[in-house]
C-alpha cells in the first residue's frame, strides 16, 4: 500500500495519487459490448446461447428459472441464512418505506391547482452479479425498493454457475421479493438481453444493479440506444474511503480497507488520516488479517492500487473526500455525527467506530447500490424514487387563466412562440 503525503503535493499529482484502477482498455471493453449487443439485436435467443456458452462455460437450453429450481432453492439454503436475509429484508422495507416520496397538490395562483403524481416504471431489469461470489444481498437490494414502488413486472438475471442452476441464495432473495421472472444470464449479455428483448428475455424499461466494467459499459451504451431503457446508475468495480483521527482502532480500518478489497483486483481503499502514527499501525495490521482471508489473493491484488494518505487536518481529508466522492465513506472518528455535514459527495456514509461497512452491504436497512468512480458527485444510491416516474399536473379555472395567461403570453412572444402566445389567447378571448 503507497503512502502519501498529501501535502507535498500540487494538484495535478494529488489528481493522479486517487485515480481509479483501470480495468483494461475502455475503448476495447466499448467495442466488445458493441458487439455483445449486435449479436443479441440479430439472434436474440441463439446469440444468448453462444454467448453464455463462451462466457460462463455452460450449455443451457432455457434461460428462465423454473419453478422446480425455485423450490430446489429453497431446499438447499440454510435455515439460518433465510432467517438472515428475512431480517434483512425486513429493516430495508423500514427505511425505503420511510424515504419514499410523496404526491402533492398545491394551488400556484388563485384558479390555477399544479401537483405531482407517482407511478412505478412498468417493467424493470434487475442484474444480480455472481462472478467470484453471488451476491443474494443485491437481489435484496433491488428487490426490495421495486416492490415498495409497486413495479408490476420485475425481471432479475444472474449469471449461471458451471452446472447450470442459478446461485439458490440468490434465488430465494429474489423470491422474498416476489421476484419469479428470474433468467440465467450474465454479463454484457444479460444487459443486452433486458435493453433489446428477446423471444425468452422482456424488453425491460429501467435496468439497475452493480456489476464489472463490461456490465457497466452495457449499461451505459443501453441508455445510449434510441428508444432504450433508462439505467440507475454507473455502478462499477467498489471503493471505500475511511477517514480516521488517531483515536481510531487500527483493527478496525484495517478490517474496513479489507472488506472492499476482497470485492476484486480492481476495487480501491483509501485511508485519509491527520495521524502517521495510525497509517503504520493500520499498514501492520492489514498484512496481520489478510493472511487469514480465504480471498487474499484477490485482496492483495486490489491493495496494489489502495492508497495511505497523511494529511494536516480532518478539513483536509473532507475536501479530499469530496472530490475522491467515494462509493462508501467510513468517518472512524471520536465525534463522527460532528463532521457529517462537511459531506458534501459520497454514496453512503457510516459513522463511528460501531459502524462497518459490511453492516451497509446487508442489513442495516440503507442500499447497497451505489455510484462508484466518483458518480457520487451527482448520482445516488438506489431508492423507490429510482423505481418510480414523477408525472406532473394542472388544473386552471376561467379566472386561473385570466391571472396567469397574459404572464405566458408575454414570454412566449418573447421566444418568438406566436403559436404558443395564440393557445393562451383564444381561450383568453373564449372566457371572457
Amino acid at each position: 500500500m503507497k503512502t502519501i503525503d498529501w501535502n507535498s503535493l500540487d494538484a495535478g499529482a494529488r489528481a493522479a495519487a486517487l485515480a481509479r484502477p483501470g480495468g483494461g482498455d475502455q475503448d476495447a471493453i466499448e467495442a466488445a459490448v458493441k458487439r455483445v449487443f449486435e449479436q443479441v439485436r440479430a439472434d436474440g435467443d441463439v446469440a444468448l446461447r453462444a454467448l453464455t456458452r463462451r462466457f460462463d462455460g455452460v450449455e443451457l437450453g432455457t434461460f428462465e428459472v423454473t419453478a422446480e429450481e425455485f423450490a430446489e432453492a429453497e431446499a438447499a439454503v440454510t435455515p439460518a441464512l433465510r432467517a438472515a436475509m428475512v431480517e434483512a429484508r425486513g429493516r430495508l422495507l423500514a427505511w425505503h418505506r420511510a424515504g419514499a416520496g410523496q404526491g402533492f397538490e398545491m394551488e400556484t395562483a388563485p384558479g390555477v391547482s399544479c401537483g405531482r403524481i407517482l407511478r412505478p416504471i412498468a417493467r424493470v431489469g434487475l442484474y444480480v452479479p455472481a462472478g467470484s461470489a453471488p451476491l443474494p444481498s443485491t437481489a435484496l437490494m433491488l428487490g426490495v425498493p421495486a416492490e415498495v414502488a409497486g413495479c408490476a413486472d420485475v425481471v432479475l438475471c444472474t449469471p449461471p454457475r458451471a452446472d447450470g442452476r442459478a446461485d439458490p441464495a440468490v434465488l430465494v432473495a429474489a423470491a422474498l421479493c416476489g421476484i419469479r421472472r428470474v433468467f440465467k444470464l450474465g454479463g454484457a449479455q444479460a444487459i443486452a438481453a433486458m435493453a433489446l428483448g428477446t423471444d425468452s428475455v422482456p424488453r425491460c424499461d429501467k435496468l439497475f444493479g452493480p456489476g464489472n466494467r463490461y456490465v457497466t459499459a452495457a449499461k451505459q451504451l443501453a441508455a445510449m440506444m434510441a428508444g432504450g431503457p433508462a439505467i440507475d446508475m454507473p455502478a462499477g468495480p467498489s471503493e471505500v474511503l475511511v477517514i480516521a483521527d488517531a483515536g481510531a482502532p487500527p483493527v478496525h480500518v484495517a478490517a474496513d480497507l479489507l472488506s472492499q478489497a476482497e470485492h476484486g483486483p480492481d476495487s480501491q481503499v483509501v485511508l485519509a488520516t491527520d495521524s502517521a502514527e495510525l497509517i503504520e499501525a493500520v499498514r501492520v495490521e492489514v498484512e496481520r488479517q489478510l493472511a487469514g482471508l480465504p480471498r487474499a489473493d484477490i485482496a492483495r491484488q486490489a491493495l496494489a492500487h489502495a492508497r495511505l494518505v497523511k494529511v494536516d487536518t480532518l478539513a483536509e481529508a473532507f475536501a479530499l473526500s469530496n472530490e475522491y466522492a467515494p462509493e462508501h465513506l467510513i468517518l472512524a472518528l471520536r465525534e463522527p455525527r460532528a463532521w457529517l455535514d462537511a459531506v458534501t459527495s459520497a454514496g453512503s456514509v457510516f459513522l463511528g467506530d460501531f459502524a462497518p461497512e459490511g453492516l451497509g452491504d446487508y442489513c442495516s436497512g440503507t442500499n447497497h447500490v451505489l455510484p462508484t468512480n466518483g458518480a457520487a458527485r451527482a448520482w445516488s444510491g438506489v431508492s423507490v424514487a429510482s423505481f418510480q416516474k414523477a408525472i406532473s399536473f394542472q388544473q386552471v379555472s376561467r379566472e386561473g387563466l385570466a391571472a396567469i395567461g397574459p404572464c405566458a403570453v408575454e414570454m412566449a412572444r418573447a421566444e418568438g412562440l406566436e403559436a404558443h402566445a395564440q393557445s393562451v389567447l383564444r381561450r383568453l378571448e373564449d372566457a371572457a
